[in-house]
């Protein structure tokens, strides 16, 4: 009879594990044969396949026209795939309507290239506009601790009463990340975060992505150009040619691949 127990017991406690494990490392983004075309002839992904796990930092690497772009507006509904898979935490976006699609875009934040600052409202009010938008009952209070609290991880508190017109590039990459965190969100998609900024403030850029992505166990894309960015940020590197994925892996294992195209981009 003990024994029987101990067995149940032992099965009941490796099936939490098996459970524990696939939750972990099962992918929060499946995409499956994504095609994507602007009138004829201008086939910009063409057939993408690409999963991204729970709490990984993916770079998506490629030239200019390459298609990275889309495929990330493709993941929030901003440009409408022609065909394929597209799922976001187990759910297929090409098939829901407005309401059900807005429901998955609050859990996924979106830093534009151009940080997408309101030019007429204050740091402050930048940061209030989605929570009370998508927060409805939330208290001024509440409100307030929360824009304190986004603005302080990305160390710009000081900032606060400011207008965008008065921050340097990366002060409005900051705030710009700074609003994108306001609704915690679980996955962040990056459009080029260290795009027009200098040496020192690109690589302060890059070390707040993994600060982000360590505190609040965030799973991100990160689409960039700038190496640096790449190497520090991504745990694992996809590189995007023509609307297709032609390879994958770890910065140090692209670096050195037999492909002279893809050593290409590490020169």
């Amino acid at each position: 009879m003990i024994q029987v127990e101990t067995n149940t017991i032992k099965q009941k406690v490796a099936d939490h594990l098996n459970h524990e494990i696939n939750t972990i490392v099962a992918p929060v983004i499946n995409i499956k044969g994504l095609y994507k075309s602007f009138g004829k002839n201008t086939d910009i992904l063409k057939g993408v396949d690409l999963t991204v796990k729970k709490g990984e930092n993916l770079v998506v690497l490629g030239k200019s026209g390459s298609g990275k772009s889309v495929l990330i507006k493709c993941l929030v509904g901003l440009v409408n795939a022609d065909k394929g898979e597209l799922k976001v935490f187990d759910t297929d976006i090409t098939n829901l309507d407005s309401q059900q699609l807005n429901a998955i875009r609050v859990r996924i934040g979106f830093l534009f290239q151009n940080s997408a600052l309101y030019d007429s409202m204050t740091v402050r009010e930048n940061l209030l506009f989605p929570l009370k938008r998508h927060s409805k009952k939330i208290t001024a209070k509440e409100a307030e601790r929360s824009v304190n609290e986004a603005l302080e991880s990305v160390g710009l508190k000081e900032a606060i009463d400011k207008m965008p017109s008065e921050l340097s590039g990366g002060m409005r990459k900051r705030v710009g990340l700074a609003r994108t965190l306001i609704l915690r969100p679980e996955i962040i998609l990056y459009d080029e975060p260290t795009t027009g900024l200098d040496t020192i403030t690109s690589r302060e850029i890059s070390e707040l992505i993994l600060s982000i992505q360590k505190k609040y166990k965030t799973t991100s894309i990160i689409i960039t150009h700038d190496m640096a960015c790449a190497k520090l940020t991504g745990d694992r590197l996809v590189i995007l040619k023509d609307g297709v994925m032609v390879a994958e892996g770890s910065y140090a294992s692209l670096e050195s691949s037999d492909d002279a195209w893809v050593r290409s981009f590490f020169i």
